[in-house]
């Protein structure tokens, strides 16, 4: 395990103070003592601030309620033999003034006495005046071969039957921790539940532990690629990669795809096209609120994105669908941002060219000339694609589709050909308005609506590319100079 070869590693180097991130104590003690009981022969103890250092009869209740008193028990120990400490939840009480001194002090002089200070919590949280002496490490979720071998445990001390394959239970449990594992296991036994249909009850699981991190959305997914009108180009681009992430693609040799950017102005299928990806590739949609990110609180911006990257990672595989990016990066202009924006991006762009999780990028944007200049370089996305506005076919096709909706016995009826002549310059999302428009009328006359009824909303419709000209001309600019690609199949002039 990575983590096991570097937290030996830290240990065998004289990094004397390690602060390990982790909200999993039970699996991180087993971790530990592996490596030090079997590896580096040493002496573990253990102090949190009800019990004190337990876990050895000489020293129980030692330090109990006292912070301080745990310290200077690790600084009268004496050389020799080596010695870890774990000291849980020890980070609430860093903000000290003596604690930090009593560490700053311990730190000096730990090499010699031969021991070390494992600092275990469940968030980054200690004093500047510390960032010198302590070395963070992120103690990570289990991954889907230790899932598996925990759920092959759990099959046989339950004796469990199921046709469902362990392998795709343990790529279900993926994001979860080993106790929450448990509890869920339990919780479908309990429930009498056919274990056959634990997929569905796993996933509305990872439904309600995603959204109480309150930075991401699990978004359901109802659309698919044949509800889109036109796009050609883009569709056949995702049909291709509709199997990337599975077990045949890899083997194949095939990198997991990292995602697209979709520009072009409001109501051309941006937001309906990231739904239909989820749908088509058949794995979950998170959907990240860029505003929540952004805190009031200095450095809470880097760390709330830190937080979004895990989670997505640990959900993996899944499309992380970021609407609007170019809000959130027009802050790059602004004065008063005291440089959260930049150090915020430069997190993202780290992660997006270095990323190795199957977590796919679906970002939209109405304003290209927004973006900074490294976020839309070659390479960050695999592509680049402009929704331009449908032309008459697609227009027509986009009526078809909503009408076959609403009206699946009579939609034949409509005259799609006049209708789609008619809205010359409207987007897709106008086009379904004029239909929901015709029908109020038609409803408050208690009649059926007609392609009459949609003319005469057309009519009155003021579409908003008519007061958007200039992001258009700007991207199809792009489009003619091949720094985007065109979503729908035809050429930029037509």
């Amino acid at each position: 395990m990575h983590f096991e070869s570097e937290l030996k590693l830290l240990l065998m180097s004289q990094h004397s103070l390690l602060y390990v991130v982790t909200d999993e104590e039970e699996r991180l003690e087993y971790t530990l003592r592996k490596i030090i009981e079997q590896e580096l022969s040493g002496f573990m103890y253990y102090w949190d601030f009800i019990e004190g250092y337990h876990d050895n009869p000489n020293n129980a209740k030692k330090a109990t309620g006292n912070p301080l008193g745990a310290l200077e028990f690790i600084d009268n120990s004496t050389s020799g033999t080596s010695k870890f400490f774990i000291l849980k939840d020890f980070h609430v009480f860093m903000n000290d003034i003596s604690v930090i001194r009593k560490i700053k002090n311990i730190a000096k002089k730990l090499k010699n006495i031969n021991c070390n200070i494992i600092i275990s919590a469940s968030e980054i949280q200690f004093p500047p005046l510390l960032k010198n002496s302590i070395t963070v490490i992120e103690f990570p979720l289990p991954n889907v071969q230790e899932i598996q071998i925990e759920l092959e445990r759990l099959s046989k001390v339950l004796s469990i039957n199921s046709s469902v394959c362990i392998r795709d239970l343990a790529v279900a449990y993926k994001g979860f921790t080993i106790d929450k594992i448990r509890r869920s296991v339990a919780k479908f036994i309990s429930s009498q539940k056919s274990i056959d249909s634990i997929t569905d009850c796993i996933l509305e699981e990872k439904k309600q532990l995603i959204q109480q991190t309150d930075i991401l959305e699990f978004y359901p997914c109802n659309n698919n690629l044949s509800d889109i009108g036109g796009l050609i180009n883009l569709k056949k681009w995702l049909v291709k990669r509709s199997d990337a992430f599975s077990q045949q693609a890899r083997t194949y040799g095939l990198p997991s795809p990292k995602g697209v950017l979709l520009v072009g102005i409001q109501g051309t299928g941006k937001s309906l096209s990231a739904k239909a990806i989820s749908e088509q590739w058949k794995i979950p949609l998170l959907k990240l609120d860029v505003g929540k990110i952004f805190a009031g609180i200095i450095g809470e911006s880097e760390k709330r994105m830190r937080r979004m990257i895990a989670i997505s990672e640990q959900s993996a595989p899944c499309i992380l669908w970021i609407d609007e990016i170019d809000k959130a990066f027009s802050r790059l202009n602004q004065s008063t941002d005291s440089g959260t924006t930049n150090r915020v991006l430069s997190s993202f762009l780290t992660w997006l060219s270095e990323k190795e999780t199957q977590v796919f990028i679906v970002a939209t944007a109405n304003n290209i000339s927004l973006l900074p200049a490294e976020l839309v370089r070659k390479g960050r996305f695999d592509e680049i694609f402009f929704l331009d506005l449908p032309r008459k076919e697609e227009r027509a096709n986009i009526f078809r589709i909503h009408l076959m909706k609403l009206r699946p016995l009579s939609w034949k009826n409509f005259d799609l050909t006049h209708l789609s002549i008619l809205t010359e310059g409207f987007s897709g999302a106008e086009i379904k308005q004029s239909i929901l428009e015709a029908m109020h009328d038609a409803f408050y006359e208690k009649r059926e609506f007609n392609t009459r009824d949609i003319s005469n909303a057309i009519k009155e419709f003021i579409p908003l590319s008519f007061s958007d000209k200039s992001s258009i001309s700007a991207l199809q600019n792009w489009a003619k100079l091949g720094k985007v690609r065109l979503a729908s199949d035809r050429s930029i002039n037509n």
